[in-house]
């Protein structure tokens, strides 16, 4: 991840992730880092550092390992079916609390939420997630607020958003609030109306 000084954003990857809860972000981010004084750097990393599978077959290999992708502002857990395991293994749940002590943002993208919920980090909270899980996520915590109109959840330091194409509104959103209204109108320009 860029060393320049300015907003660190980390977007963790899997075996199973959904494409777009990762692609998605990451393109907005990126584009960010072209129009922002903040200088935002964005990078995907994985638990280990090796790469991944995600769900329906993209292959993604990560910059970072979770041992040296270093502090970050905003911290992206996507969704999709590789979420599952996750939610049982106690280490990995730790370990989110653990990030979440350091992070400011903590974003989950579709059924990310879950994770988030798992780990304790969503108790008393408003939430979204993917329109087939409420259930799910308020079996695993009942003290979340599960919202089921909305397409993203702000609740300041932990933003939650729907399934796969709602965590592109939710980037956009949040580059508006971290930065000004104008840049992220700049940035959804930029990604649907130009292309290299």
């Amino acid at each position: 991840m860029s060393g320049n000084g300015g907003l660190r954003i980390g977007i963790f990857v899997f075996d199973g992730a959904e494409e777009l809860d990762v692609v998605g972000p990451f393109e907005v981010f990126a584009e960010w880092g072209s129009h922002s004084q903040l200088r935002p750097s964005v990078s995907t990393f994985s638990w280990d550092g090796s790469g991944v599978r995600l769900a329906k077959g993209l292959r993604i290999l990560p910059a970072h390992g979770a041992d040296d992708v270093g502090p970050l502002h905003m911290l992206v857990y996507p969704g999709g079916l590789g979420t599952r395991p996750l939610l049982a293994q106690a280490g990995h749940l730790e370990w989110l609390r653990q990030i979440r002590k350091q992070t400011p943002i903590m974003a989950s993208v579709c059924t990310g939420a879950l994770a988030l919920a798992a780990a304790g980090l969503l108790a008393g909270r408003p939430a979204t997630t993917h329109h087939n899980h409420y259930d799910e996520l308020a079996e695993l915590d009942p003290s979340i607020l599960v919202d089921t109109e909305a397409r993203y959840v702000d609740d300041g330091d932990v933003v939650t958003s729907a399934g796969v194409s709602a965590g592109i509104d939710m980037a956009l959103h949040l580059v508006e609030r971290l930065e000004t209204t104008a840049v992220a109108r700049s940035v959804r320009f930029e990604i649907q109306h130009t292309g290299a």
